[in-house]
């Protein structure tokens, strides 16, 4: 049978990056590549009911085993695509076989590699085989990690009809890592009443409590003319928007300076001309009401810039992006408490940690799918230094196959 780690370096050879400029859904063509690969996969192992729809979503059933009507149907989803913050092209899998401490260099950048000094969660992978890529685009573990789990889980399902189990769903989605993962997701027709995504980090995590999360652009007008005869008449935008940009605060939420429950304010584009330049922001806090405060701070910021330059106005929009998930699985501790079971009986202990961002498990919490995240081994997300534990990785199928007995008792 297929192992965990043969179906990941298979999935990761899929160039499957998405596009935030894209006005497509999915966002990428080369997403639905391998989404029709899984939806294949899924028919392949002998489950009828697997299909991808118009907007790049695949589904499955596993049959339940036992006929209790009282097993709620549970489902298990992971993301394709990858970010867009690094090239997810050509991507050269490598395995570093029984880590014992050693630098793991990357043979196409020499200058590129893992170490124990830099990276502490190795310090926890003595003896395990760790896969990295080669130094020049991103592994792909961010979330083809979770998509090989559930599927390796699900073959083991369907070769071992013994193990006493509920229905269980399975969904592959596409552009995740843009915001858009749950954009089209139909929570009825999936047909669960609790799921969990696997797209977490070290062993042994489950992740209930993310941030809040609205998006901010921020858009200064000016006015611009012929510089030579600009005198009394220019408006520049780009210098009411620095001015703006100088203003936020350095040592205090900012991404760079805060952890744990710390919130931030992070300038992340700038689209920038003398009549028209707009910051695109993110503004984050564990505390939804946190938000409100945070906006208000940087309205108060670009109103005061635009006052040091007579002529220039501002307009300032706010999107909701997610919410913390804390809000809504607080009302359902059964589904925390089953995969701290399901996580110990894979003699690993569970732990938790705030996430410092979200999932699509944020959003599908609240739109009536109750859904923590689990590990799935990603360690160094949306970098050319991303890796994952093989051991890691089969320890998060235990918890999947422990965690469908657990509902199931």
């Amino acid at each position: 049978m297929e192992t965990v780690l043969d179906r990941f370096l298979r999935y990761v050879q899929f160039d499957t990056q998405s596009d935030e400029t894209s006005q497509t859904y999915p966002s990428t063509d080369k997403q639905l590549v391998l989404l029709r690969d899984l939806a294949a996969e899924l028919r392949g192992l002998g489950l009828a009911d697997a299909s991808i729809d118009a907007h790049g979503y695949v589904t499955a059933t596993i049959p339940a085993t036992i006929t209790r009507s009282d097993v709620p149907t549970i489902g298990f989803i992971a993301h394709v695509d990858t970010s867009p913050e690094m090239s997810g092209a050509n991507v050269r899998p490598l395995i570093h076989r029984a880590y014992d401490g050693r630098d793991l260099l990357l043979p196409d950048d020499p200058t590129a590699g893992l170490r124990l000094a830099e990276c502490p969660a190795l310090a926890e992978q003595m003896g395990h085989d760790i896969v990295t890529a080669s130094g020049t685009t991103l592994l792909g573990a961010d979330n083809k990690a979770g998509v090989a789990e559930i599927m390796t889980a699900a073959a083991h399902f369907v070769a071992h009809p013994e193990i006493p189990h509920g229905r269980i769903r399975i969904a592959f989605t596409p552009d995740e890592e843009i915001g858009r993962g749950t954009k089209h997701f139909d929570v009825a027709a999936f047909g669960a009443e609790y799921a969990y995504t696997m797209d977490g980090g070290s062993r042994g995590e489950i992740e209930f409590e993310s941030f809040s999360a609205d998006a901010m652009t921020v858009t200064f007008h000016g006015f611009n003319t012929h510089p030579g005869f600009a005198k009394g008449r220019m408006v520049n935008a780009i210098k009411a928007a620095a001015a703006f940009i100088d203003r936020l605060p350095r040592e205090t939420l900012s991404p760079e300076t805060t952890d744990a429950y710390d919130g931030f304010v992070h300038p992340y584009v700038v689209n920038a001309s003398v009549d028209k330049t707009s910051v695109r922001l993110i503004v984050r806090d564990f505390v939804t009401a946190g938000l409100a405060v945070k906006e208000a701070a940087v309205e108060a910021l670009a109103r005061d810039a635009v006052s040091r330059y007579p002529g220039s106005r501002v307009e300032i929009a706010v999107e909701e992006q997610y919410r913390n998930m804390k809000e809504v699985l607080d009302r359902y501790p059964a589904v925390i408490e089953h995969a701290r079971e399901a996580i110990r009986r894979a003699g690993l202990e569970p732990r938790s940690k705030p996430i410092r961002g979200g999932t699509d498990g944020s959003r599908l919490s609240f739109m009536g799918l109750p859904t923590p995240n689990l590990f799935a081994g990603e360690q160094n997300f949306h970098s050319r230094l991303e890796w994952v534990s093989v051991q890691d990785m089969e320890k998060a199928v235990e918890v999947i196959v422990n965690l469908c007995r657990v509902w199931a008792e």
